[in-house]
C-alpha cells in the first residue's frame, strides 16, 4: 500500500510541474480541473507571481473556470477574481470575451449549437448540438457580427 501511496504522490507532483509550465489556453482549459483553487491560493496567504493560474467559479458553458494573476499578487477574501479586475484575468477568452476553443473531452462537454468561440484567430459558430469536431473540420460556420 505504501508503493502506491507513493507513487500516487509523485504523479500529482508530475502533473502539478506540467501544468505549471502549460502556456496554451486551449490545452489549459482541457485539465481545469488540475489546477489548485483560488480558495487553496487564498489559505496560502502569500504572494503569488504573474501568470499563476488557478480555478475559480465556471464559465458561461458550466465548465471551471480558469484566472491568472496579471501582476504578483497576495489574493484577499474581500476580493475574487470576479470583483477585483485589477488583478485577474480570465484564462481561454479573448479580449473581447469571446471562449477560446478547446477539445471537448466527450459528450458532457460538447459544444451546443449556437456557442460561439475563437481558434486559430477566427471567430466560430457551432452548428450542431454534441459538437466535439475542431472548427473548421465539421459542424462550425465561420462567425461574423
Amino acid at each position: 500500500m505504501t508503493d502506491k501511496i507513493y507513487l500516487a504522490k509523485q504523479l500529482r507532483r508530475a502533473m502539478q510541474l506540467y501544468i505549471a509550465n502549460l502556456e496554451d489556453e486551449s490545452v489549459m482549459m482541457e485539465v481545469a480541473d488540475l489546477y489548485p483553487s483560488w480558495e487553496e491560493l487564498l489559505a496560502q496567504k502569500k504572494s503569488f507571481p504573474a501568470k499563476t493560474v488557478f480555478k475559480w467559479g465556471i464559465n458561461a458553458d458550466g465548465e471551471t473556470q480558469l484566472w491568472s494573476f496579471i501582476s504578483e499578487y497576495t489574493p484577499q477574501a474581500l476580493y475574487p477574481p470576479d470583483v477585483d479586475i485589477s488583478h485577474y484575468k480570465k484564462v481561454g477568452v479573448t479580449e473581447s470575451g469571446v471562449q477560446v476553443w478547446s477539445q471537448p473531452l466527450g459528450a458532457t462537454d460538447a459544444y451546443q449549437e449556437g456557442d460561439i468561440v475563437e481558434h486559430n484567430g477566427q471567430t466560430w459558430i457551432s452548428d450542431l448540438d454534441g459538437n466535439v469536431w475542431e472548427p473548421g473540420v465539421y459542424g462550425w460556420s465561420v462567425h461574423t457580427a
